[in-house]
């Protein structure tokens, strides 16, 4: 651990011998070691640090715990010298502590910091651990004290520092800053955690401009340029300072600037105090079982948002999780994702409005540089323009050789070494049978995605990669090739392809197949098979024989988008592990549902109102979406007999509905409700506004008495002090 500043890192600011506390004499110290960083980066921290220091100093007398967190060089120990400097938490605190853990932690060391900061005189060869500790609480002790503890990497380190600090009613309060979310949590659940973002393209350009030029006016002929160079560092204040200071040490001119604007990445990169070291320590933290996630991350192409669930099939058809007790390898892996996010390695780039749940991620482009740098380092990957038999290769090719996955932008050309995954990151284009068939050659492959090229002819000998267990391609004419159900080791079949997907009858031979997808142009006709499958996940299926052979043939079913014709009775009861049912039905039907429903979809079966006593009777239910004839009938009375236990989301979209009467009781625990293209429906129950959960009301399309209710619902509810209750209303008529 050091206590001086790391000039390496855009986080580290003070890192004093001596640390601030109530005498001016140690105040000084910080002050000028602070100073010249605050003023290089303290850009856009205005309202983060206000928020803060409020939080600091609010009448609460139990210690309590608030936490910076965000990715490495967004500036959370420059926020949090900011708040540690101003004037009324000076003031207001008795004593405040700067300490440094960093990764590597010394309890020994974080106790000197302690004691230093606060004068104390003592002999550090004749004081042991234990006497340190003694000393740091009789110091702190009936003391309003704030101590920031910079830099903190997991929670074993904090279950110690935390035992030092006395709790002792006085008002006291630590700040924590970290890249890890968990320790956040760890450290008191109910305290504030404040996520650091990027800046926006304003304050970007104002921190850029405030390292270039330091005070004097930017030229005009910088602006186009100088905004392109922010748009390529994302808001990172690190990388705007690097390359400001890359930019700062160079005769200005405009020809500088447009050839820098074109490289920006790259200037980053290469600079000697740049990002990736002060990156790096993310990586250097990740447990092992997270690495091989993440190096594989650095093939796909910059500003690439990662499907959730494609990337967790990914994972699992590499081989990257690890087995643990009776959970599935999915949700394993969608563990491994959520920890990547807390560590601010991946950022969410889209979330379910339904649910709240991640959807897709995204890599901000440094860290991306970081993934491929230390995955090429390890021959992890191989990140190539096409793939050709060259001696770039000849180290990863020749024996003793490792595993290679090759991420390629173009044309695939004849091999003859082995590989273990091809994905194919290039925009749609044909595939000709000539190039295709050199595919085949490599017979090792678990993943082979040729999604974005399409498929003249499917190639026979494609039977032979009988190792493969991830499989996505895009045909444009012809049937399913039987030969695909020789790849008996496949996971997950993604077939892109328009129109009708007749299944061949042996597809049952399938046996650890667990994801079928085409894309919303594609639907797949199944006709009852032979044997039971292991699916778990089948997008747009219409099962030939009704709905009664679906547990026949699926009986681990866990997401269904499926069409039937059949309009008596549809009985889905019988799916004990389905959890989200997307059904469309021609007509007229009775349907039942399964208690471990969690997202239900209904179009065109033309229920009675009544049988919504069905649906508000499943447990788990938590998203309800009810589209085009779903119900029929121009009134729905919601009575307070039956109640919506779990239900969080619901919506109407293009129903016959006229009347709606419902009572706050029925949904305890809604959030978001959503009226779409209900021509008829004449207003939102008054009622509704008094759902103590509820956070969204939002209108499109709807009569104008609608947005008339949802207005005077708003109305009521401000009155009685409920500001978290938005309505959004779109295109009254």
């Amino acid at each position: 651990m050091s206590m001086c500043i790391d000039s390496k890192k855009m986080d580290s600011s003070p890192r004093p011998q001596t640390t601030l506390n109530q005498s001016a004499a140690a105040q000084s110290s910080i002050s000028r070691v602070s100073k010249k960083l605050l003023d290089e980066i303290c850009v856009g921290l205005d309202c983060d640090a206000e928020l803060i220091r409020d939080k600091l100093v609010e009448d609460q007398k139990n210690l309590a715990v608030v936490s910076i967190v965000g990715m490495g060089g967004l500036g959370k120990t420059t926020l949090a010298a900011k708040v540690f400097n101003d004037g009324y938490v000076k003031h207001h605190f008795h004593v405040r502590v700067w300490v440094t853990v960093s990764p590597t932690y010394d309890k020994r060391d974080v106790l000197i910091q302690i004691m230093e900061s606060i004068h104390a005189q003592l002999d550090l060869e004749k004081t042991n651990d234990s006497r340190l500790r003694e000393l740091v609480h009789k110091h702190l002790f009936g003391k309003r004290y704030l101590i920031v503890i910079d830099d903190i990497w997991d929670v074993e380190t904090w279950d110690n520092v935390g035992l030092f600090f006395p709790r002792d009613n006085t008002g006291s309060r630590i700040l924590l800053t970290t890249r890890l979310t968990e320790v956040a949590k760890h450290a008191n659940s109910n305290g504030l955690i404040h996520h650091l973002g990027y800046l926006n393209k304003e304050r970007s350009w104002e921190l850029l401009c405030q390292k270039v030029f330091q005070g004097s006016e930017c030229p005009e002929w910088s602006i186009k340029p100088g905004m392109q160079i922010v748009e390529k560092c994302q808001g990172l204040p690190l990388a705007l300072v690097v390359i400001g200071g890359v930019i700062a040490k160079e005769a200005w001119s405009e020809m500088l600037w447009v050839e820098i604007a074109k490289k920006t990445s790259s200037y980053i990169v290469s600079e000697r105090n740049g990002c990736l070291e002060a990156l790096g320590l993310s990586y250097n933290h990740l447990p092992l079982h997270l690495r091989e996630c993440f190096l594989y991350l650095g093939g796909f192409r910059e500003d690439y948002k990662f499907q959730v669930k494609k990337l967790i099939w990914l994972w699992v058809a590499e081989g990257f999780i690890q087995e643990d007790g009776n959970r599935s390898l999915e949700d394993i892996a969608e563990g491994y994702l959520t920890d990547l996010i807390d560590r601010n390695l991946l950022t969410v780039a889209r979330r379910s409005k339904s649910n709240g749940g991640v959807k897709a991620c995204q890599m901000h482009d440094l860290v991306r540089e970081l993934c491929l740098k230390k995955a090429k380092e390890e021959q992890f990957i191989l990140d190539t323009e096409r793939i050709i038999l060259s001696s770039q290769f000849s180290n990863v090719i020749t024996p003793p050789y490792k595993s290679v996955r090759f991420f390629v932008k173009g044309d695939i050309y004849d091999q003859e070494f082995a590989l273990r995954s091809i994905l194919c990151n290039s925009y749609t284009s044909y595939l000709s049978d000539g190039t295709s068939k050199y595919v085949c050659s490599f017979c090792l492959l678990r993943v082979l995605n040729l999604e974005n090229y399409m498929l003249d002819n499917f190639p026979y000998n494609m039977k032979m990669l009988v190792h493969l267990r991830y499989l996505a391609i895009r045909k444009y004419s012809g049937g399913f090739p039987s030969s695909i159900c020789n790849l008996l080791s496949l996971q997950t079949l993604i077939y892109v392809r328009i129109g009708s997907i007749v299944l061949p009858s042996n597809i049952s031979d399938l046996v650890n197949l667990r994801h079928l997808l085409s894309d919303r142009w594609g639907t797949f006709h199944f006709f009852p098979t032979k044997k039971p499958m292991k699916l778990q996940t089948i997008s747009k299926v219409e099962l030939h024989g009704g709905v009664d052979n679906f547990q026949k043939c699926f009986p681990y079913i866990k997401q269904l988008t499926c069409t039937t014709n059949k309009r008596k009775q549809n009985d889905f009861k019988c799916l004990t592990y389905l959890e989200n049912l997307k059904l469309t039905v021609d007509g007229k039907t009775r349907v039942t549902f399964p208690a471990t429903l969690k997202t239900l979809t209904l179009s065109g079966c033309a229920l009675p109102w009544s049988d919504m006593s069905i649906i508000q009777s499943l447990p788990n239910l938590q998203v309800l979406k009810l589209s085009r004839s779903a119900f029929e009938g121009s009134c729905w009375n919601t009575n307070d007999e039956h109640v919506f236990q779990q239900l969080k989301f619901l919506r109407f979209e293009s129903l016959d509905i006229k009347q709606w009467e419902a009572y706050s009781p029925s949904f305890p625990c809604l959030r978001r409700l959503e009226i779409f293209s209900c021509g008829n429906l004449e207003e939102i129950p008054f009622e509704i506004g008094y759902i103590p959960t509820l956070e969204l009301i939002k209108i499109k399309r709807c009569k104008y008495s609608v947005g008339e209710s949802v207005r005077r619902i708003e109305e009521e509810q401000h009155d009685l002090g409920n500001f978290d209750l938005r309505i959004d209303i779109i295109q009254e008529i």
